[in-house]
């Protein structure tokens, strides 16, 4: 399935395994193609970039959660679901990417290595992350907590999708419904936000000043640091 999507934010995102447009060489401030790269080119250039980045995102999840000022909507969820469950942030996350999983089966969208690594990666870095990070501290130091949590996010969304090792399994789902439904990667992905965040907040996870923030903040902060990482393929580019 591969759509036509004009709007640069939409383009960003598509990872379609079968596209093969090349594009011409440009300076390192220009966005490449962020279509799936298969594994087995430049593994030892591409796989640090992968585990740091999506680290570093489990890292920014737990930071805006001991902030306790509003978290993005994905962890509104989890943490909704944790006052639940005897299950850990980490646990939950993992468990949800499982189940998100599942919904691409109608899509036919197929996982990637960067598909599993997004699910275990985040699921072990957000739970180190908040055995780390103290909890209950003063407003001057979770407002610092928030803002850096926010800002890591976006850089770490630039970092690990820039490896083009594949979409995890929320990204996944988004660009599926997107070619399933003809419907724009933005209205789709607005509506997933909605109908996580209201569920999650629902079961009790915390949505304030912090969730503005990082809808506002994270899209911008990606924007500008993705151009910086993305991986520049020598086979599906003509990059040098």
């Amino acid at each position: 399935m591969r759509q036509d999507i004009t709007d640069r934010s939409e383009r960003e995102l598509r990872y379609g395994r079968g596209d093969r447009t090349a594009t011409a060489p440009g300076p390192r401030t220009s966005l490449p193609p962020l279509t799936y790269v298969a594994f087995g080119e430049r593994p030892l250039r591409r796989l640090p970039q992968l585990f740091i980045g999506l680290a570093l995102y489990g890292c920014s999840l737990s930071l805006m959660v001991r902030a306790s000022l509003g978290v993005n909507p994905w962890s509104v969820l989890y943490e909704g679901l944790a006052g639940h469950t005897t299950a850990s942030f980490g646990t939950i996350s993992a468990v949800l990417g499982v189940l998100v999983l599942l919904l691409w089966i109608p899509l036919e969208q197929r996982p990637t290595f960067g598909t599993v690594a997004n699910i275990v990666v985040l699921a072990c870095s957000s739970d180190l992350g908040l055995l780390l990070v103290p909890s209950h501290l003063g407003l001057p130091a979770r407002i610092v907590l928030l803002v850096c949590g926010v800002l890591l996010n976006g850089l770490s969304v630039a970092v690990y999708v820039g490896a083009r090792f594949g979409p995890g399994p929320r990204d996944g789902l988004m660009t599926g419904v997107s070619a399933a439904t003809g419907r724009s990667l933005r209205l789709v992905r607005t509506l997933m936000e909605i109908a996580v965040l209201a569920v999650g907040w629902l079961l009790g996870g915390s949505v304030g000043a912090g969730t503005a923030l990082y809808a506002l903040a994270v899209g911008p902060t990606t924007q500008f640091f993705m151009p910086r990482f993305a991986y520049r393929s020598r086979r599906r580019d003509g990059s040098v």
